[in-house]
């Protein structure tokens, strides 16, 4: 195997992470395309001439969405097992990114093609895009963090960097992905072939310069270069886990636990608060009616706007820059009063049936959401980064995803209260009551998560110091080592 390094900096960091900036964000693009018309699919009706939607259920449609994007993040687990043990990170990128690609073209095949066979073609399609995301996603996330050494103060600021490269590609799909279901007459089919495509884009860049900007970060299993590290050090045998690496893997478990109910309540934006958009908000500007997808990408255009001035203020706070779950407690504050504007658009309607609420209830609800999610997001997957031993690193990437899995579930059946149908007065009284517990729910674990911080910080043993110590350096310089052997061989 080649000795080959990453080339260069850009702005501060290393040119490797602006590549899988790029490639996230295409990849990202393909994802979210899916996302906002993944549930306007199902419940749009097949009509005589051939039509373009499933006809399902609100409720349906919803609990479905949950179970898709539930197990969107259980494969990483997988997924990152496989690329530890055996693929490797770059292989996994590779294989995982095929299988979304033909994913979403699975889904996009027309009805008019395989007549009768509609729904198995659906589900086969969403089943690969699982499989393939499983593959994808932990292992792009984990080599950013490979880019950095140990204590790097920089990595954060990188996975918020790397994390403005999502939501550009998420802001793109909503915007993008409208135009061509417009284009093409309400047709659905045509918007799952443009996430396809975005997700070629996404392998093409890899494909092509991830030698030249990456190196070989990522080309050796994790469990490989660990051993190789043992054996530079002299210890030859499979050693358990220290009570370091233990206690640093019990924050990420805590951490997890809270995540979920952050992304429990965030994801109804493609569910429950996706059909609100389209059935109750009105969406009117003069004679011009904002398509519903649109709003799916004010969550990413807040993120692009608004993560450089999130990443500087953590700079600028310096010494008082608050830790890891104190950041996590002010998301889930966050997150509630945007569900607070939402019971202000219900509030509007007053519970008539023929009303519309303003869409500018919407715009503030994403817009508080979206500084939630800077609060949380990026920092719990460099958290992990910084916790995870190296050895396991991209499994333990794919065990914080499994807990936004279970979120994803968790928010589907919380999003599918509102009903089957029936009366518009009870479908917005059920909104009502979610939207309020969720609210609630969200305060009172900041709360509870706030006077845990302190314990969990003693947990992480300095993991989020910036200075490293000496045995810290010293250990660095043995596992840069130990790589390098890796490679030559």
């Amino acid at each position: 195997m080649s000795d080959a390094k990453p080339q260069g900096t850009l702005f501060g960091h290393p040119k490797g992470l602006f590549l899988l900036f790029t490639t996230e964000l295409w990849e990202r693009f393909s994802y979210y395309a899916m996302r906002a018309i993944l549930v306007l699919y199902l419940v749009d009706r097949v009509q005589t001439d051939g039509g373009h939607g499933l006809g399902w259920s609100q409720s349906d449609a919803i609990s479905l969405y949950g179970t898709f994007t539930g197990l969107v993040f259980l494969t990483p687990l997988i997924g990152g097992w496989l690329a530890d043990t055996y693929l490797g990170q770059r292989k996994a990128i590779y294989i995982g990114g095929f299988l979304m690609a033909a994913g979403q073209f699975i889904l996009g095949t027309p009805h008019a093609w395989v007549p009768g066979m509609d729904i198995q073609m659906f589900y086969l399609g969403l089943g690969v895009l699982i499989l393939g995301n499983g593959l994808f996603k932990p292992n792009i996330s984990t080599m950013v963090g490979d880019l950095y050494p140990t204590g790097d103060h920089r990595r954060d600021g990188a996975f918020t960097i790397f994390y403005m490269g999502i939501n550009v590609g998420a802001f793109l799909s909503g915007i993008i992905v409208g135009f061509v279901v417009a284009a093409y007459d309400g047709n659905f089919q045509a918007g799952f072939i443009c996430a396809g495509i975005g997700m070629i884009l996404a392998l093409i860049i890899q494909f092509f310069f991830a030698q030249k900007l990456l190196g070989d970060i990522g080309t050796v299993p994790a469990a490989k270069v660990q051993q190789l590290q043992n054996e530079a050090k002299g210890e030859f045998s499979k050693e358990p886990l220290t009570k370091i690496e233990r206690d640093r893997i019990k924050v990420i478990m805590v951490m997890g636990l809270f995540t979920i109910i952050f992304w429990a309540g965030f994801e109804q934006a493609g569910g429950l608060m996706n059909l609100f958009t389209n059935n109750f908000t009105d969406r009117m500007i003069g004679s011009w009616e904002v398509p519903t997808t649109w709003f799916q990408s004010l969550n990413a255009m807040f993120i692009v706007i608004f993560a450089p001035v999130i990443a500087a203020v953590w700079i600028r706070l310096g010494k008082k820059e608050p830790n890891s779950p104190i950041k996590f407690a002010l998301g889930l504050v966050l997150l509630g009063i945007g569900f607070l504007f939402m019971m202000g658009a219900v509030l509007e309607m007053g519970g008539d049936a023929s009303a519309k609420s303003s869409m500018w209830w919407l715009v503030g609800a994403y817009f508080f959401h979206t500084m939630g999610e800077l609060c949380l997001s990026p920092i719990g997957l460099s958290m992990v980064t910084k916790l995870a031993p190296l050895r396991i690193a991209s499994l333990m990437m794919g065990t914080w995803f499994l807990f936004i899995a279970a979120a994803n579930k968790l928010g589907g059946v919380i999003g599918s209260l509102i009903g089957h149908g029936g009366e518009v007065e009870e479908q917005l009284a059920n909104a009502m009551d979610i939207f309020a517990g969720i609210a609630i729910t969200a305060v009172i674990s900041a709360v509870i998560l706030y006077f845990m911080s302190d314990k969990l910080v003693d947990w992480m043993h300095g993991a989020e110091t910036k200075n490293e110590t000496e045995e810290q350096a010293l250990e660095e310089e043995i596992a840069i080592t130990a790589e390098h052997e890796a490679l030559k061989r």
